[in-house]
């Protein structure tokens, strides 16, 4: 039966087209000639019987009914390069390969990972630091650490822990500003920002949401800086910037050794648990189940 999809080069070279905003930069990124992705773009236009690009001087873009086509084939083509991506960890010889939000990698497991390793003996582990959700099928082959109902999207989930947050500073900060010591005069100091996005605008509290916990105003002035990463919010409050919300997974180590305070014993609960998620097949590894094992372990305590 003949495929009802146009040529696939035809495509990948519209898909490039549109994504870098000209002609000659799909060339160099498909290494063809510029007149190859015209020609390549012609015919997927004569195939779906519509034009896709418009024309204003010298100057190209997508017509505006091609707009919608060629988001879905960037996510398509998307999907292609993390399949790519996804064999090649497959083929290589590291024993476990851990997917996870960034700050929860870097500021949580990371720090741990020497007792795995003291108790199972030397591992090789992959640590892909991501927002992106991956593919419920690549599970088998990788463990997904992340937040909040996410998790559903998985064949397997464990709850791990549910955090709490609270407000820091810096050692700096606080001898320079003694009444962040009292609750009350928070709303009026300087303050660093954490927003992870969208999707996480009603689950992940900010330091508006702790200072309404307490019974007072937000902050009368806009954050000194907004951070996507908790632990980019978290050393610009190390760096003496001003308040943050912190999370004690993420600023445990920093408290530990100074350069964060913790200038509340107030918290507020963060609304939904941090998960690992996994696939049939991952526990067919005697390491990946160890993983397992230990890390329910480590949350459990």
């Amino acid at each position: 039966m003949r495929s009802i999809l146009p040529p696939l080069r035809a495509m990948q070279a519209f898909e490039s087209f549109g994504r870098l905003g000209s002609v000659n930069a799909a060339a160099r990124e498909l290494g063809v000639t510029p007149g190859a992705i015209s020609q390549q773009i012609k015919l997927l236009e004569d195939q779906l019987q519509m034009p896709l690009i418009m024309k204003d001087g010298r100057r190209a873009a997508l017509a505006p009914k091609a707009k919608s086509y060629h988001a879905v084939l960037t996510a398509g083509f998307d999907k292609l390069k993390q399949a790519q991506v996804l064999l090649a960890q497959q083929a290589s010889e590291l024993d476990i390969h851990v997917s996870g939000l960034p700050t929860l990698l870097s500021k949580w497991l990371q720090p741990r990972l020497h007792s795995f390793e003291a108790r199972y003996g030397e591992t090789s582990i992959r640590l892909d630091a991501t927002h992106g959700e991956p593919e419920p099928e690549f599970l088998d082959h990788m463990f997904r650490l992340t937040y909040g109902t996410v998790s559903d999207m998985f064949p397997h989930a464990r709850a791990l822990f549910q955090d709490v947050c609270f407000p820091v500073c810096s050692p700096e900060f606080l001898k320079a500003h003694p009444e962040a010591l009292d609750p009350a005069s928070l709303p009026d100091l300087p303050w660093v920002d954490i927003d992870w996005g969208p999707a996480y605008s009603t689950t992940v509290p900010r330091l508006g949401t702790w200072l309404e916990a307490q019974g007072l105003p937000g902050p009368k002035n806009k954050p000194v800086s907004v951070h996507s990463l908790s632990s980019s919010a978290l050393e610009a409050a190390a760096s003496g910037q001003g308040i943050a919300l912190a999370q004690l997974s993420f600023a445990s180590v920093d408290l530990g050794l100074g350069r964060l305070i913790r200038i509340s014993q107030e918290s507020v609960r963060m609304p939904e648990h941090y998960y690992i998620c996994w696939g049939p097949m991952m526990l067919e590894n005697e390491k990946s189940r160890h993983f397992l094992n230990w890390i329910l372990a480590e949350t459990s305590v």
